[in-house]
Parts: C-alpha cells; sequence; structure tokens
C-alpha cells in the first residue's frame, strides 16, 4: 500500500549534493557518470523533482569559488542535456510540470552559501540567467553576506550587502534557503522578508539541540512567510544517540515540524552526505577509510531508500493526503508559486 502511495506521489528532494560527485569527473564523463551512478537511484527512490546543490570545497575558496560555481552549473546543464530523455533542468513552475508530464526528474539548481558570488550581490542576477533558483547565505563560518550556524556566538545578523542579497533574491524569483545560517540571521530574515523562505535541509532542535537545527519559532516564522521547512537525514542532526538513527526518527521530526507549523510546511532535504563523500573520496566509488559516524544511516541508504520514509510516514496512520504534501506537493507548490 505504501509502496503505490510513494508512485502515486510528486516526490521531491531539496538537497542532495550529487552534482560534487559528478563534476569532481572530467568533463566528458559527467552526463555518463551521472546515468549510471545517480540516475538508477533517484528513479528506485521515486524522485519527481531533485535539488542539485552548488557547494564550493574549502580547496576553492575563496579564490577559485566562482570559478568552481561556474564549472558545476556547466555540470549540470551537460548532465542534463545529455540525459534529456531522463532530466531536465527547469527554472519555473511550469517548467516542472512539463518534466514531470513527461516522466523526467525535475532538476532545480541551488547555491549552498553563495562564496562564488560573496559582497557581489550583482552577480546573483548573472547566475539567476545560468538557472539558479534557490540560494543560501552562509554555511559553517563566516561569509561577507552572513554567519553560519557555527558562529551563533557572535550574534550577528545578516550584513549590508546580505540585507541587498535577500532583497535582490526577492526581485529575481530566487528562493532564500535558511538552512545554515546562523540563528540572529534567520531573526534578521524573519524580519525582513517580504515572501517566502525555505529550509532546504534543517531538522527541529527540539528533538536534537545541534546549531544546525530549527528551534519551533524559527519553524512558526519560515511557514508564517508561506514557506517550507525540508527535514535533514544526516544523522548528527536527527540525533545525538547513534543507536536511535532510523528512518522513524526522520518521521519523528517530520510529525514535529508538522504540529509546530502545520503539515502545509514540510518537505523532504535528504542530504546524503555519506554517499556523496564515497563517490569524491580516492579511491572513489569505494568505502572510505575513515567513516564518520555523523554520516552512517546504514537503514536509508541514498535516494533509493526514499520509499522507507513513505512506510513509515503510513504506519504512523497519517492521512494519505498529508503524506503526499510532505513528499513533495509542499516543495512542488512553493516552486510553482515563488520560482522564477
Amino acid at each position: 500500500m505504501s509502496l503505490d502511495l510513494h508512485r502515486r506521489a510528486v516526490v521531491a528532494d531539496a538537497h542532495n549534493d550529487l552534482l560534487m560527485a559528478v563534476a569532481a569527473r572530467p568533463p566528458k564523463r559527467w552526463g555518463g557518470f551521472f546515468r549510471e551512478r545517480w540516475l538508477p537511484q533517484l528513479r528506485e527512490g521515486g524522485i519527481d523533482i531533485q535539488v542539485l546543490p552548488v557547494f564550493i570545497d574549502d580547496q576553492y575558496r575563496p579564490e577559485g569559488a566562482l570559478r568552481q560555481t561556474l564549472r558545476m552549473i556547466e555540470c549540470a546543464h551537460v548532465l542534463a542535456e545529455a540525459n534529456a530523455d531522463q532530466v531536465a533542468l527547469c527554472r519555473d513552475g511550469g517548467e516542472i510540470d512539463a518534466a514531470l508530464a513527461e516522466d523526467r526528474i525535475a532538476l532545480v539548481l541551488a547555491l549552498e552559501s553563495a562564496p562564488g558570488v560573496d559582497a557581489s550581490v550583482e552577480l546573483f542576477s548573472t547566475l539567476f540567467r545560468l538557472g539558479v533558483r534557490i540560494a543560501s547565505i552562509a554555511h559553517w563560518g563566516r561569509t561577507p553576506l552572513a554567519d553560519g550556524s557555527r558562529e551563533d556566538a557572535t550574534g550577528s545578523r545578516l550584513t549590508a550587502p546580505g540585507v541587498e542579497a535577500l532583497r535582490e533574491m526577492e526581485r529575481l524569483g530566487i528562493l532564500f534557503d535558511v538552512s545554515h545560517l546562523g540563528a540572529s540571521g534567520v531573526a534578521h530574515v524573519l524580519e525582513l522578508a517580504t515572501r517566502p523562505l525555505i529550509a532546504t535541509h534543517s531538522c527541529a532542535r527540539a528533538l536534537r539541540d545541534h546549531h544546525r537545527n530549527l528551534t519551533d519559532d524559527q519553524i512558526r516564522g519560515v511557514a508564517g512567510t508561506g514557506g517550507v521547512v525540508c527535514v535533514n537525514f544526516v544523522p548528527d542532526f536527527l540525533t545525538d544517540d547513534q543507536a536511535k538513527v532510523s528512518v522513524d526518527r526522520v518521521v519523528d521530526h517530520i510529525e514535529h515540524i508538522v504540529s509546530v507549523a502545520g503539515v502545509d510546511h514540510v518537505g523532504l532535504g535528504s542530504d546524503f552526505v555519506r554517499e556523496v563523500m564515497v563517490d569524491v573520496t580516492p579511491p572513489c566509488c569505494e568505502n572510505l577509510d575513515d567513516e564518520d559516524p555523523m554520516f552512517e544511516f546504514p537503514a536509508l541508504e541514498g535516494p533509493a531508500g526514499l520509499p522507507l520514509v513513505t512506510e513509515a510516514l503510513a504506519g504512523r496512520g497519517l492521512p494519505e493526503e498529508d503524506i503526499l504534501k510532505i513528499l513533495g506537493g509542499n516543495t512542488r507548490r512553493l516552486m510553482s508559486e515563488h520560482m522564477g
């Protein structure tokens, strides 16, 4: 029953760093590697909308950040063109609808912390032209736009360029992503935002007291803009007890956010870190020698495991209509109404 429900749902994943894995290959391998390595997993997991974050490793920062940003965006375009029978890079709701109608996976480009932009806020317009439709302005640490959540002790709000970036994204139709943003920065954004926000991969701090997670007030704030909080699957953000890492723990966070924000404001943002790290850590495509338990989630290995989330949601007795919203209906609505 739950598998049939999963197949009927529009499943949207708001955060999978698979673009890092593809871009780590030579350009001539981009299309083929995606088709061989990641497309089967997306199909098996029933994913219909996949957000592709552009995350820039430290080795490229700061001097090479913009170059690597452009390289990864080019990679997204190349893999989409090479697999046009299966996927489409989408810039607005109409293009997503068209892709889904043709049984193609809708790919959406996002910037994670935007290190290639820094204080040159005018570049958001350039990147919008290249297809970027979601962006955050901080990761773990400090940027010229804002502080990430690991810098919460500073109590800092958005910088002047950060405020300008928010305004520019709202003008363009780039969804502003509050995941990774410091607590004071989130509060500042909630004061200023005039359009719906998204948290592409965040859990509930009430269930796991980690600086990367959102408090109930922050969750209510995002929902109050008409936005969506997409639950992260990284074990360390779900629980401080590795023995409790499970699909049910993901559903605990989903149900909590539903209780705080309402069922219209919850989605999925997997963040399959370990699966991507396996693909980018030499020797590629083998197990990491030094596995970090923070990323270990044996019950849900990659996108192919997403039907287990639907099974767990159904097992809690959630109405079918609510499950369809959580799996992707809410994220699709947000994109259709406010992206691009």
